[in-house]
């Protein structure tokens, strides 16, 4: 009955996506970027001779936490080649020239029959499913032609589906993953629950990949001279939602501001210089329109993670819609961080570092205020400082950990 109704969902979803694409960019990009995904995938693979490792991707924060593994892969098993493959355009679309991968895809829907053909045609010795990907056929092939699936950061929660009365057959897709890698003692002892012994209490890998990313952080021409004059703000991955708590505080407090809106879009960036109450320029601008501005709107895609290098607090958007964007790559440089008051407690280091007063939860301007006003008094701001950094250096460690036991495979 299980596998019926997946069949069914699956069967469904896709219909939707295709009718969707007559009106929905998104949409369009997951149709179409599927299209001719086999022919492409059976010419790369037709004169292969080196063995395959497979890293499959939700999207772009899941691959964030699969990067680690795949440069530390490539480093421990040079004569592999590597496929990479996204469900989400905002994966495929951002990432698809990374240059450790050799090949990069869209991962067709989960049918039996693109799951056979797939595997088939790519042959790998081993697959790293990260974090929440589990889908039926795809493992339950390579679980037949005995090839090692990992899932990697995997987290699991008591109210999910695999941990309920009726959940048999999504319980059975677990069941055929090779070893689990968690990231927290809950997820552990919930697959214990279930039965399943092959786990690894590992951690999360973002916390390698942010550590990294602040060991070897490069310059952003020009960034540095426009937040020499004042302490700065820097403000990630922010939404309308976000902005409208925030706008007064610009206008209150004489900052630096650097914000770099989560989706980039003409009339977003209007909003933001008419509303600031600040002088606003454009990164796209060049580093000569800057100096005289008190706000840096970046008007590109992937610079956000090095310019919290700059700053001296962070703002992180996204708890005011679906969820908390990456609070770690601001942590990892030692920033104090605000964020929403909403959808923010699913994110253990979000609840973790809120618990020892180095990043606030705020739900108004006024709260944001309060919060700023606190965290400069006394030794608060060194203290909070000192907790962030900390807390990501401590916990890195997960990415080794993976390829000790790829290691011990023998592939």
């Amino acid at each position: 009955m299980g596998l019926m109704f997946y069949r069914l969902f699956i069967a469904s979803y896709g219909f939707v996506l295709r009718l969707a694409a007559f009106f929905n960019a998104k949409a369009r990009l997951f149709v179409e970027g599927r299209a001719g995904t086999f022919d492409v995938l059976g010419q790369q693979m037709e004169n292969r001779t080196a063995p395959l490792a497979w890293f499959h991707c939700a999207s772009l924060g899941e691959f964030e936490q699969g990067r680690p593994i795949i440069e530390a892969f490539r480093q421990e098993f040079p004569t592999y080649k590597i496929l990479l493959s996204f469900f989400s355009p905002s994966g495929y679309e951002v990432r698809k020239n990374y240059p450790l991968a050799d090949y990069v895809h869209y991962l067709p829907l989960d049918t039996r029959a693109n799951a056979t053909r797939w595997v088939s045609l790519a042959d790998p010795k081993i697959a790293f499913f990260i974090k929440y990907e589990f889908w039926h056929f795809y493992i339950r092939e390579m679980a037949a032609r005995d090839i090692p699936v990992l899932s990697v950061s995997s987290i699991f929660r008591a109210d999910q589906v695999y941990f309920r009365p009726w959940g048999a057959f999504q319980r059975k897709i677990l069941h055929n993953v090779t070893h689990f890698f968690v990231q927290d003692q809950n997820s552990e002892n919930l697959l214990k629950k279930i039965g399943i012994a092959r786990v690894s209490l590992a951690g999360d890998t973002r916390f390698d990949r942010v550590f990294e990313i602040c060991q070897k952080a490069t310059e952003i021409e020009g960034v540095a001279k426009f937040s020499a004059t004042g302490k700065v703000m820097v403000i990630g991955s922010c939404w309308p939602e976000d902005m409208e708590v925030l706008y007064p505080f610009i206008r209150a407090n004489e900052l630096k501001y650097i914000i770099a809106p989560h989706e980039i879009s003409a009339k977003f960036i209007a909003e933001i210089s008419s509303k600031a109450g600040k002088k606003v320029t454009l990164f796209s601008k060049g580093a000569q329109a800057w100096p005289g501005n008190d706000v840096l709107v970046i008007d590109n895609i992937g610079m956000l993670s090095r310019l919290y290098q700059y700053a001296d607090y962070a703002y992180v958007g996204g708890a005011f819609g679906k969820g908390l964007h990456n609070i770690l790559e601001a942590a990892t440089f030692g920033l104090p961080i605000f964020f929403g008051n909403k959808s923010y407690a699913r994110f253990k280091e979000a609840v973790e570092l809120r618990a020892q007063s180095a990043a606030f939860a705020v739900g108004s301007y006024e709260e944001l205020q309060k919060a700023f006003d606190n965290l400069n008094k006394d030794e608060n701001y060194p203290t909070a400082s000192h907790i962030s950094a900390g807390y990501v250096k401590k916990n890195t460690g997960a990415t080794a950990k993976v390829i000790r036991f790829t290691r011990e495979l023998q592939l």
